[in-house]
Parts: C-alpha cells; structure tokens; sequence
C-alpha cells in the first residue's frame, strides 16, 4: 500500500478516535462555529471552522513543509469538511 493510501487509513482513525472523544465531527464544528461567530461578530459556518483549520495546518506547513502530521491533520480535516458540506437531508 502506498504511503498516500496510509496516511488516508490513519486519518480515518484519528478522525474516529476523535469522534469518541468530542462527538460527531458536524456536531463539534456547529459547535465551535457558534462560538467563533459571538467571538468575531459574523456568522460562522462549520464548513468555513473546517476550512480555517485545514489553513492553519497549511500555514503550519509553509514553515516545516516535511511535518507529515500536518499533513496528516489536512487529511483528517478534509473529511471532517465533507461531513459539514452534508445538508440536513443528505444530499449536497
């Protein structure tokens, strides 16, 4: 299996582990959304807080591009990002 392929099984289990710990990756985005918009004054999606986190790991990356957790940590939030991208009634 690729190194690629991996890394994608590894994400999958930390977003899992995550899931456990903090609850379901929607709810805790929403969550931290409705934070994130008292805080800044502006609604904030948890599509845009999944977003904003994958930037941060690539900002993190701009400095020490060879930091595979980053890139780990871009994984997991890229799927934690399709699951916010999810309407209500489950189609996009």
């Amino acid at each position: 299996m690729s190194q690629g392929a991996n890394m994608l099984k590894e994400a999958f289990k930390i977003v899992e582990e995550r899931g456990k710990t903090y609850g379901p990756m929607k709810e805790n985005m929403t969550r931290t959304a409705k934070l994130w918009s008292v805080m800044l004054g502006v609604e904030v999606t948890a599509a845009q807080v999944a977003t904003c986190l994958i930037q941060l790991k690539m900002a993190r990356l701009v400095e020490t591009p060879g930091h595979v957790d980053s890139v780990l940590d871009v994984a997991g939030y890229a799927a934690v990002l399709r699951e916010c991208m999810e309407s209500a009634d489950g189609h996009d």
